[in-house]
């Protein structure tokens, strides 16, 4: 498995409120016009799943496989070539400082791997910074 882990980035609400908004795949109907339609497309989500359509690999589903609450949110991929695991880790620091890790862990092989490390470390980057700036007393 390979794996592409963000930096541990600081988020300024409690850690119930971002478990609850990251543990409800129906939270993103309030912040999907944050994400850009060229990178993601057919977007679609219920409170276990998120699909979208990336060129060229094609649709991706997220289904959630695991809760542990105000802890972990684990997802894994589905109708894609090769498995993909996905891993939201939060660690409570105070009241309003809750760290966030992001964690991928793919299958791939080796050719594969030379293709899309580098898109898959930034999308990762990309995704944990998004999260740090959500209005989750709000969601």
């Amino acid at each position: 498995m390979t794996e592409f882990a963000s930096e541990v980035k600081t988020i300024s609400h409690n850690d119930a409120d971002v478990f609850r908004v990251l543990s409800d795949l129906r939270k993103l109907e309030l912040v999907k016009d944050k994400i850009p339609e060229d990178k993601l497309k057919d977007f679609s989500f219920d409170e276990n799943s998120v699909s979208f359509r990336v060129d060229p690999i094609g649709k991706v589903t997220f289904l959630v496989v695991e809760r542990e609450p105000n802890k972990l949110v684990k997802f894994k991929s589905e109708k894609l070539p090769f498995e993909v695991f996905l891993w939201i880790q939060l660690v409570a620091k105070a009241e309003k400082d809750t760290r966030l890790r992001m964690t991928v862990k793919a299958d791939l092989n080796p050719f594969i791997r030379g293709m899309v490390e580098k898109p898959m470390k930034e999308a990762v980057d990309k995704i944990s910074d998004m999260l740090t700036q959500l209005p989750y007393d709000q969601l």
